[in-house]
């Protein structure tokens, strides 16, 4: 069995750049406090935030055992923009979510 066997292929809103794959419990822990956190009115959340945020929802198992929470806080956003499940408020400076 390969490493990338049983793993999700992500999505990335640009579609001239390769998301990678990753666990699926992983996924799905990030996802679902992403969606949770970010909110759904005109003004959003500040991007640079966001990692924090997860971080404080996880259980400490979970946060050793994820592994970079900036890192999979990141790759998952991307994933979820690229469906338009949250999307950058634009013309934000810094990056806000919503």
């Amino acid at each position: 069995m390969s490493a990338q066997e049983g793993k999700l292929q992500l999505m990335h809103p640009d579609p001239d750049k390769e998301a990678p794959r990753i666990e699926p419990w992983k996924y799905e822990l990030v996802k679902t406090i992403i969606l949770c956190v970010v909110p759904q009115d005109e003004g959003g959340s500040a991007f640079k935030t966001l990692s924090d945020q997860v971080a404080d929802q996880l259980s400490p198992e979970a946060l050793e055992n994820l592994g970079s929470v900036g890192w999979y806080t990141t790759t998952v956003k991307l994933d979820l923009e690229a469906p338009g499940l949250i999307e950058r408020v634009t013309g934000s400076k810094p990056q806000l979510l919503r």
